[in-house]
């Protein structure tokens, strides 16, 4: 392209301090290094845990340009890069996949050593930023930064996928989905037959529902304070729903009832501890498995009965749903264009780039599962 090689400068949505709406700004982004990819940003969603920051609930360095769901398409490429092109369609890998360290080398484990989540570094793996907005350095987000025209990502962290692939639809698979879906199929594996709770109905808790249906589980039980996201719930699969604010007791106890003695699987997709525990607790007390799939705050500790654990129960966790994400993404992608899974029902927002704070305002008040940005 006429681009490659040359500084580009475009929008993007800066976030200048914690607490602060984004600021939709003119930056510079420099052309890829070694092993880097350029990306054009086609379509990029609006996910809680880029709302964390602007929270202040983790610990990043600002200005910085988040976001981290999204499809678009390579525009140039570093020296060294073989596996990619311009004009191939991608999606930008939060969790990297270098398939040389131990996480890429055995099955157990997705989570590439080369990651940033936890460091929230800002910079790119040669320790520097591509971003510059009025004449000051901007820090990346995990690595991806999608609220921009143009992003650039380590070779490590994009993948290819289908020349038909609907970007606007499927830069879900870049997280949301992809986090949920995996966490049951992949990381609990639930099994046909099986009782589940999961606990937090936003994209991702409604991902896990999808997840826990596509493996055969006879019983989905949705809980969310919300009574309103319910319909929806049932729409993906749930087979019950309950609020726990209909109840004067706590809401392990309530699923032990119905389930003699407690669920087979829990997922907690919400990022509170507390409810992380209720979600442990909510599982049988024998061979129950927890999945904790929720980010929560830096800060945040757990506590609870060592007593819940000894007696049988695994607790466990789960990035991007346990995929290895170079590899799988692709294949995540067909099965989509394959209709293995639905998923276009959690996209309930379609705003122009430009309107990115409303999307964040409809997430905060609970009015949206999925908000896309187009560019």
């Amino acid at each position: 392209m006429a681009t490659a090689g040359k500084v580009i400068k475009c929008k993007a949505a800066v976030c200048w301090g914690p607490k602060q709406p984004f600021s939709i700004e003119e930056i510079e982004v420099a052309p890829p290094k070694a092993h880097e990819v350029r990306i054009k940003i086609v379509a990029t969603g609006v996910c809680r845990s880029d709302d964390h920051v602007i929270s202040g609930s983790l610990d990043v360095k600002f200005p910085i340009i988040l976001g981290h769901e999204a499809a678009g398409v390579v525009e140039s490429v570093g020296e060294g890069v073989t596996n990619l092109q311009p004009g191939d369609k991608v999606i930008p890998l939060f969790v990297p996949q270098c398939g040389k360290c131990r996480c890429c080398i055995t099955p157990e484990s997705n989570l590439c050593y080369k990651n940033d989540i936890g460091k929230y570094s800002g910079m790119l793996l040669d320790k520097t930023t591509r971003f510059t907005c009025k004449g000051k350095p901007v820090s990346h987000f995990v690595g991806t930064s999608t609220f921009t025209e143009y992003t650039v990502v380590d070779d490590i962290a994009v993948a290819k996928i289908h020349k038909d692939a609907p970007l606007d639809k499927v830069c879900l698979i870049g997280c949301g989905f992809s986090t949920g879906y995996g966490s049951a199929v992949n990381t609990a594996k639930v099994k046909p037959g099986s009782t589940c709770a999961v606990f937090g109905l936003g994209g991702v808790g409604l991902s896990v529902i999808i997840g826990c249906k596509v493996a055969g589980a006879s019983r989905i039980i949705a809980i969310d304070l919300n009574s309103d996201k319910f319909a929806k719930a049932k729409e993906f699969g749930a087979t019950e729903c309950i609020n726990p604010k209909d109840y004067d007791r706590p809401i392990h106890e309530v699923l032990a009832e119905m389930t003699d003695d407690g669920v087979d699987y829990a997922f907690e997709v919400i990022g509170n501890t507390g409810v992380m525990t209720s979600a442990l607790l909510s599982s049988h007390f024998g061979c129950g498995k927890t999945v904790i799939v929720g980010l929560a705050p830096s800060s945040s500790t757990i506590t609870f009965d060592p007593l819940a654990i000894l007696t049988g129960r695994v607790l466990t966790g789960a990035i991007f749903g346990g995929w290895k994400s170079k590899d799988d993404v692709p294949k995540l992608v067909c099965d989509y264009m394959n209709n293995k899974f639905k998923f276009d029902g959690l996209i309930t927002h379609r705003l122009p780039f430009e309107k990115i704070n409303e999307g964040f305002d409809l997430l905060r008040k609970g009015e949206s599962i999925r908000t896309v940005l187009y560019l």
